[in-house]
């Protein structure tokens, strides 16, 4: 008897939820002046990015064009799904072997943009 009390529970949460959808899709069908999609060819020259707006990891430059990035790999280790990848060099420095930055190549089709390696 319980089973048949919840089968028809989750049959009226799952209507309601599909009225409260509607009820949203209905208002912007109404409503066509507020529409929040922006078409990316036709205004290509009044797109604003958003503030949250996670696109492509780059390595940011002074004026001298020289990167703060030592090579330490700790952006590659946050990565959960290995679109970053550091490549090392060994250089001299006073006499001994330093670990240098060689390469930083980074997988944009990889990358799902949850930036946890910006932190890091």
């Amino acid at each position: 008897m319980r089973s048949i009390i919840n089968y028809f529970k989750e049959i009226y949460f799952g209507l309601r939820s599909l009225i409260t959808g509607l009820r949203v899709t209905g208002h912007y069908i109404t409503h066509p002046k507020e529409i929040i999609t922006q078409q990316y060819p036709e205004n290509r020259d009044t797109l604003k990015m958003f503030e949250r707006f996670r696109g492509e990891v780059v390595l940011i430059h002074d004026e001298k064009n020289e990167h703060r990035c030592t090579g330490c790999s700790a952006c590659e280790v946050a990565c959960p799904n290995g679109t970053i990848e550091i490549i090392h060099k060994k250089v001299d420095v006073d006499g001994r072997k330093v670990k240098a930055l060689d390469k930083f190549v980074y997988h944009l089709q990889m990358c799902t943009m949850c930036g946890l390696c910006i932190p890091a």
